[in-house]
C-alpha cells in the first residue's frame, strides 16, 4: 500500500510538471515548443524513484497512463526495460530516452498541424499569440538541435538522479 501511494504521487508530480510546461507558453511561445528539452531534468527523478520502486513493467505506463498523450513513448520505454531488465541501472537509463521526450508529444501539433494550432492560439490564448508563434514554428533548425539537445541532458540528468537518489538507485542491479 506504501509503495502505491508514493507511484501515486510520482504520477501527480510527472502530471504537475506537464502542467508546468504547459503553462510555460503563458510566457512565450517559444518556452511551451522547446521547454522539453529542460523537462528530462527534473522527468529523471521521478522516473528513478518510481523504477526503484517498481522493479517490474509498468512504471513509464502508470506514470503516461496519467497523461495519455504520451503513452507511445511509455510503450518503448517499457520494452526496453524488458529487454536490458526491469531492475537493472542499464534498463531504467536507457528506457529514460524515450521517456525523456515525453513532452514533445504534448507540443508536436504545432508541427504536425500548424493551421489547427494556430487557429486554436487565437481562440484560447491573448490577442497576437498567434503571432508570436510563427517564427518559432517556421525556425525548424532550433527545434532539431532543442530534439538533439535532449539527449544529452537526459543522460545527464538521469546521471544526476542517480547520485541524489542513492538509496532508491541501490535498490536496482
Amino acid at each position: 500500500m506504501k509503495t502505491a501511494f508514493k507511484i501515486i504521487l510520482m504520477a501527480i508530480a510527472y502530471f504537475a510538471l506537464f502542467i508546468v510546461g504547459g503553462a510555460s507558453g503563458m510566457i512565450h511561445p517559444m518556452c511551451y515548443a522547446y521547454i522539453g528539452a529542460i523537462l528530462p531534468i527534473f522527468f529523471a527523478f521521478v522516473y528513478l524513484y518510481s523504477a526503484s520502486l517498481l522493479c517490474c513493467f509498468g512504471v513509464a505506463t502508470i506514470l503516461n497512463g496519467t497523461f495519455l498523450v504520451v503513452a507511445l513513448l511509455a510503450g518503448e520505454a517499457e520494452i526496453i526495460r524488458m529487454v536490458c531488465g526491469y531492475d537493472t541501472r542499464k534498463g531504467v537509463r536507457w528506457s529514460f530516452l524515450p521517456f525523456a521526450f515525453s513532452f514533445f508529444a504534448f507540443t508536436a501539433h504545432w508541427w504536425t498541424d500548424t493551421e489547427g494550432s494556430l487557429a486554436a492560439a487565437v481562440e484560447e490564448m491573448p490577442t497576437g499569440y498567434d503571432k508570436l508563434m510563427m517564427p518559432v514554428i517556421d525556425n525548424v533548425p532550433m527545434l532539431i538541435i532543442v530534439l538533439l539537445l535532449t539527449i544529452p541532458i537526459s543522460i545527464l540528468a538521469m546521471r544526476l538522479a542517480e547520485r541524489v537518489l542513492k538509496k532508491q538507485t541501490a535498490v536496482l542491479k
